[in-house]
């Protein structure tokens, strides 16, 4: 007589919560130590280190660039976009698009290029319907906090622009980490919840790995935490925090209840709600230029 029986609910719950905490253990030891990012990090990685120096002549750069193809092609791309060029004559060489875009649109496109092909890598596919909505959400973030900047402060708007790419990274790499444990890629639920308990510490520690500049970092920190929503936007973070909330901090993967009609997110969108359009249209165009 066959006496097996199949696991209780409590029982397969508290593999998942083993296997869960064991991966944020992983995780955790390996930022402590030497951490070794993902082959399609090291392009960016190369160009952060090559262009550490901000007085680097546009044509020292541009050589620089010119041997990352596929970062000098999307540079060519997004200074002929129209999220710059304006009234601008198209550009026709590498030189001109990173004169027109600057240092830190080299060092951003770099970074996003290197999400997206994380994003594509056979690692993180188990995960894919996750990931894609945790790239769009990113992309919108970022539109959504440069076009703050630019209307509603004095801050560097590709500062913001980065600041709302990357808010996130911490949770493409919990991704990329829970495709790894048999446990979790048969429960994305459970993913998910890690990763609204664990991707704002776990991305302030890459992002700081990565040699991102400290007050982005700073910006990111408790960027899906209740705040009281600030009506005059001051910092960076401010800039983080609206734009997340602004774009959809409630998407799904994070799983996180959120009163759309009430609190936080009302108020946001009664205060800055009138540029989602402009959101909306800046962010297809970067998902256009590093699909």
């Amino acid at each position: 007589m066959n006496t097996s029986r199949a696991p209780s609910t409590d029982m397969v719950g508290e593999a998942l919560n083993t296997e869960g905490f064991q991966m944020i253990q992983d995780l955790t030891r390996e930022l402590a130590g030497d951490f070794a990012f993902p082959t399609c990090f090291e392009a960016a990685l190369r160009l952060r280190q090559a262009l550490q120096n901000p007085d680097l002549p546009i044509s020292r750069i541009s050589n620089i660039v010119s041997g990352e193809p596929l970062v000098a092609a999307k540079l060519m791309q997004l200074a002929n976009s129209a999220l710059y060029k304006a009234h601008h004559a198209p550009v026709m060489d590498l030189k001109a698009a990173i004169g027109r875009l600057g240092i830190d649109m080299v060092r951003t496109t770099a970074l996003a290029i290197a999400m997206r092909q994380f994003i594509r890598s056979k690692e993180i596919l188990v995960f894919n319907d996750l990931a894609l909505a945790l790239w769009e959400h990113s992309l919108k973030t970022a539109a959504g906090a440069r076009i703050l900047a630019r209307n509603q402060t004095l801050i560097n708007q590709d500062e913001a622009l980065l600041a709302g790419l990357v808010h996130n990274l911490g949770a493409f790499f919990l991704l990329g980490r829970a495709a790894r444990y048999a446990k979790l890629r048969a429960d994305p639920m459970s993913v998910k919840q890690l990763i609204a308990q664990w991707h704002e510490s776990i991305g302030v520690t890459l992002l700081s790995t990565l040699g991102i500049p400290g007050e982005i970092v700073d910006a990111t920190v408790d960027h899906s935490q209740p705040w009281l929503v600030p009506e005059t936007i001051l910092t960076l973070a401010d800039i983080v925090y609206i734009g997340n909330i602004l774009t959809g901090a409630h998407v799904e993967w994070l799983h996180q209840d959120f009163d759309l009609q009430g609190g936080g997110f009302e108020v946001v969108r009664n205060i800055f709600g009138g540029i989602l359009p402009e959101i909306e249209s800046d962010a297809r165009a970067m998902q256009v230029i590093y699909r």
